[in-house]
Order: C-alpha cells, then structure tokens, then sequence
C-alpha cells in the first residue's frame, strides 16, 4: 500500500481564489476564509507478492472498516504446504520410533555394562552398546528439531497465507477498482494499484491565509467550518497545522483542520469556508 501525494491543495485553493478574482465572484465575508474539504488520506492497495487476483469483495463506494478484507489473492500452494508443515508438525512416529529405539539401546547398554562387570563380555561390547545408545539419543533428538522446525515452518506460511488477504488499514470509502479478478497483481514501484481508499473520518480542511494573519491562528485553535453544499450546517474544527514557511510570491501561508465527520455526512471534495473563533 502507496500513499500518493495530496500537496495539490496550495494550488487548487489559489486557482479557485484566483478564478475568483478574475470573474468578480465575491470573496468570502471578513474574518471568514475560502477552504477545502479534503479526506484525511487517500491510498493505493497494492500486493506484497505477485499473485492471481482471486476476488475483490467491495465496490466503488463500499464503506469499509479497518481490518475488513478488501481483496484475495490465489493461495492454493501456500494452503497446501501449510497443510503439509501443520501435519509434520503434530506427526508423533518419527519421535516414538526414536525414543522407542533410545529405550532399547539404554537397556542393552545397561545389560552388558552388567555382563561385562561380571567378564562375560569384553570392553569392546560395551562400548559398542554406550555408542548405539548415543546414537539413538541424537536421532531423538532430531526428530524433535524436525516437529518443531515444521512448527516453525507452519507459523511462517501462515503469515504467508495472511498476505494473501489485503485489508483496509482504516474507515474509509473505495474510491476507483484498478483490478479485476484474473488479473496478474504485481509488486515495486511501477505495479499498477488494485483499488484506491479514502479515509473520510476524520476530514482534512486545508485554507490558505494572509501573511498578515501569521501568528494569530495557532495548533489547537478551534474554528467553524461550512461547506457549500445545501446542507446550511457548521461544523467545529481543529487546526492541527500550520506552515512554518510563507510563500513569498502569494504572501500567504497554509493552514490545516481536522473536521470530525463519523457518520459521513459531510463530503469530500468540496469547497468551504472557515471562520476561526
């Protein structure tokens, strides 16, 4: 997933104070601002690996929630091997065929240590029997190592198999399907996206202000906002930021809020108007 640049407010704001200008068109009341209704991020979901497109399970338009499944790659090999990695990692014969081989070679080694006690039988035997034995613990041993390599081995291919399900990283809107289910998703940077999220709660209000009012608008400073929709409605807002540095040919500076918007009722894209209290 690729965030993809927003910096175009400066200059959709100034166009649109600028085709103002040009065309008479009255300029927001004083102390009230022209500004922009903005989501609060847009993304691209792109894949992590390069796989079949299996579904895709929104529209454009769904609302989503953060963690909801957006899109399914093909996983039909890594579901096999890890089918395969979760059985060998429960399979008990290789390590009761081990102990079971450990328990005899420890009995035989513990009867002729006793023969050979007793000079029935040379040293030579009974190092044989110690030799066999620590074999047969290395093999257990072993056999262990490979249950929970397979473990390991499970737990490895089932964050494979997560990878396989792209999710929404937060609440938000579909904006555009790039993809269809067939197609090849690829990875890197020139891979085309499979679709676009927007996040619409919280709001981004970006409003660009006069030199002059530098110093006076500070973060945490409140302000009413209202679209120019038919809705009559204002809605308080919060700067979050302000630009430290001034353009130098417009003599303005940027200024951002996050408008509250939980029930989605206020759109995105809009112009506004601001008064800050």
């Amino acid at each position: 997933m690729k965030s993809y640049s927003m910096n175009m407010k400066t200059v959709a704001l100034s166009f649109s104070l600028a085709i103002a200008a040009a065309t008479g068109v009255q300029a927001a009341p004083p102390g009230e601002y022209q500004c922009l209704i903005e989501p609060y991020q847009r993304i691209e979901i792109r894949s992590p690996v390069e796989a079949l497109i299996d579904s895709i399970l929104v529209e454009r338009g769904s609302q989503v929630r953060k963690g909801e499944p957006l899109v399914k790659l093909d996983s039909g090999i890594e579901q096999a091997a890890l089918a395969s990695a979760r059985y060998r990692a429960i399979m008990e014969g290789q390590v009761k065929s081990s102990e079971a081989r450990l328990n005899y070679a420890r009995d035989k080694h513990r009867r002729r240590s006793e023969l050979h006690e007793q000079n029935f039988i040379s040293a030579q035997d009974r190092d044989d029997a110690y030799a066999e034995m620590r074999v047969a613990e290395a093999e257990l041993i072993e056999a262990k190592d490979n249950r929970e390599l397979s473990a390991l081995e499970t737990r490895r291919l089932e964050e494979l198999l997560r990878q396989r399900t792209l999710t929404s990283p937060f609440n938000g809107v579909v904006l555009e399907l790039m993809q269809h289910p067939g197609e090849l998703a690829q990875t890197g940077e020139g891979a085309r996206a499979i679709l676009k999220l927007a996040q619409i709660h919280p709001l981004r209000v970006e409003v660009v202000l006069p030199v002059s009012l530098y110093g006076s608008i500070r973060p945490g400073m409140r302000a009413k906002v209202r679209a120019e929709v038919a809705t009559g409605d204002s809605y308080r807002a919060n700067v979050t930021i302000v630009d430290k540095v001034v353009d130098s040919a417009s003599g303005t500076f940027g200024v951002r809020l996050d408008l509250p918007n939980p029930g989605g009722r206020i759109p995105a894209g809009v112009k506004c108007k601001v008064r800050f209290e």
